[in-house]
């Protein structure tokens, strides 16, 4: 009997950076490692499927390239992988996704394609009617993407039926939602993710910021993660969207430390993200790894998110050890009425406080703020932007606000009516067609014209290149100089300037 030599799964990474970042994706951003083609990759091999990871961001391959791999590769199932590597960034990924498929059902018109992410958990019917796809996940992805492999493989016709997670269409046509897969409880086991041989590991960089003062460090890179979901509920967030539930589930502090002994030592990384959502909040889960951390003594730069509540000041020295260089706080906004609805309640001496401790322990701040809560205002906009100018923040991120699939303010903007955008590229931050919510008080036009001036209003700020350049040197100046030239094109104000011509 012949062997079945055919490739089981092939999980693609969509790229699309041109139509998400404009003229800013080609040096300043980050280029991660796909952590969901890594997670969904291992539990699959682990299983005994042949398995491989296409990273056409990574890669900068457009549709076309990616097409014609897919039909060398010929792969029982391709699966378009998009999560992207923060929460938000899920939906701005459909838009490299859709050409990816549109392009492989084009050139191999029976080529299976599942589709799985966060937006995709939000909006899975929604998917499956406009995306030309053949299956949607909804859920984490491992689980379905096993169960239907094996399915495709059967000899007898594919119970889809029996695919824990999966949302397909019957035989006529009609749209059918499986009972959901149950989340791995497991994860140093089932998802490892250590399937790092398979991916372009020269290919990744850091962000410009993660490597001020020098910036040639920014590859070899690597991003990580030491726990999956949030236990809170922000308004604007989408993170437990392909959980279904607020879980939060932490690895073995050995087990992570194991996997940068891994990268450390295989690939040279000592630039990491830690990709958690959320990793400064469980003191002992943070404090093991730490200890790990220092005992190797590696001299790496990691940044991580937190909260300002969640940031104890005894932690900050043994954080700095470790190795953790910067360290990203969301504080979202300079109004504790407009924090207060959003489910964000912090007090304005407390944040000043922490990121003050913050920098005197070594550690760099991220400050994000978003402009257009639902209860802004042009006052209490300009009042973020004065808090972000007190706390002077190593680096900042503006965003607007924007009603992600799956968020709270998603289900809220669809129950109001508030408008959207028309397709998913308008719900990039840094799109051409971006497009924010609008508050009572202010358009979507007025909070998007106020967070690109806020931005320039920052970066140009002597107070802060002043600072930059104590900390980072001259070099570093110029490079935000440079950067703060960057004007992105918004159509959005474009109308708005040509009607008032």
């Amino acid at each position: 009997m012949l062997q079945d030599t055919q490739l089981d799964l092939l999980l693609i990474n969509p790229g699309g950076r041109e139509k998400i970042y404009q003229n800013l994706g080609g040096s300043l951003t980050a280029i991660e490692p796909p952590l969901w083609c890594r997670l969904i990759a291992g539990y699959a091999r682990d299983r005994g499927y042949s398995v491989r990871i296409l990273d056409s961001e990574a890669e900068e391959m457009g549709a076309e390239r990616i097409a014609a791999n897919v039909a060398d590769l010929r792969p029982r199932l391709t699966c378009l992988v998009v999560f992207g590597h923060q929460p938000s960034a899920s939906t701005q990924q459909m838009v490299g996704a859709r050409d990816a498929c549109l392009a492989i059902k084009d050139v191999t018109p029976e080529q299976k394609i599942l589709i799985v992410g966060g937006h995709v958990s939000a909006l899975p019917e929604r998917t499956l009617n406009e995306e030309p796809v053949d299956f949607v996940c909804k859920g984490e992805g491992p689980v379905t993407v096993v169960q239907l492999i094996d399915q495709l493989k059967s000899a007898e016709e594919a119970d889809l039926a029996a695919v824990a997670g999966l949302v397909w269409r019957d035989l006529d046509g009609k749209i059918v939602t499986n009972k959901p897969a149950e989340l791995t409880k497991e994860l140093d086991t089932d998802l490892h993710g250590n399937v790092w041989d398979m991916l372009p590991m020269e290919k990744y960089r850091a962000h410009n910021w993660q490597c001020f003062g020098d910036l040639a460090s920014r590859k070899p890179y690597a991003s990580i993660y030491t726990s999956l979901g949030c236990p809170y509920k922000c308004t604007f967030c989408c993170i437990n969207a392909p959980f279904d539930v607020n879980r939060y589930r932490m690895r073995k502090p050995e087990a992570v430390v194991a996997e940068i002994d891994l990268l450390h030592n295989t690939y040279g990384v000592k630039t990491y993200k830690f990709i958690d959502e959320m990793f400064v909040l469980n003191e002992r889960h943070v404090m093991a790894i730490c200890d790990l951390l220092i005992e190797r003594n590696y001299d790496l730069n990691i940044w991580a998110y937190a909260r300002v509540d969640t940031v104890k000041p005894h932690m900050l020295e043994k954080l700095r050890k470790a190795g953790f260089r910067w360290l990203a706080l969301g504080i979202e906004s300079g109004s504790k009425h407009v924090r207060d609805g959003a489910q964000k309640a912090l007090k304005h001496e407390d944040i000043i406080s922490i990121v003050r401790q913050i920098q005197a322990a070594g550690i760099s701040v991220i400050g994000n703020f978003i402009f257009g809560l639902p209860d802004d205002d042009v006052q209490t906009m300009r009042e973020t932007l004065e808090l972000a100018q007190e706390l002077n923040c190593e680096f900042a991120n503006f965003y607007s606000a924007m009603a992600y699939p799956g968020s709270p303010l998603y289900t809220q903007a669809v129950t109001n009516g508030w408008a959207l955008p028309e397709n998913w590229s308008g719900f990039s931050q840094h799109s051409y067609d971006c497009q924010p919510l609008p508050t009572e008080k202010a358009t979507a036009a007025d909070v998007l014209r106020f967070r690109d001036e806020a931005f320039h209003a920052y970066f140009s700020h002597p107070r802060y290149l002043d600072m930059v350049t104590q900390r980072f040197g001259w070099d570093t100046r110029h490079h935000i100089e440079d950067m703060a030239k960057h004007r992105l094109r918004r159509k959005l104000l474009e109308d708005v300037a040509e009607k008032i011509a």
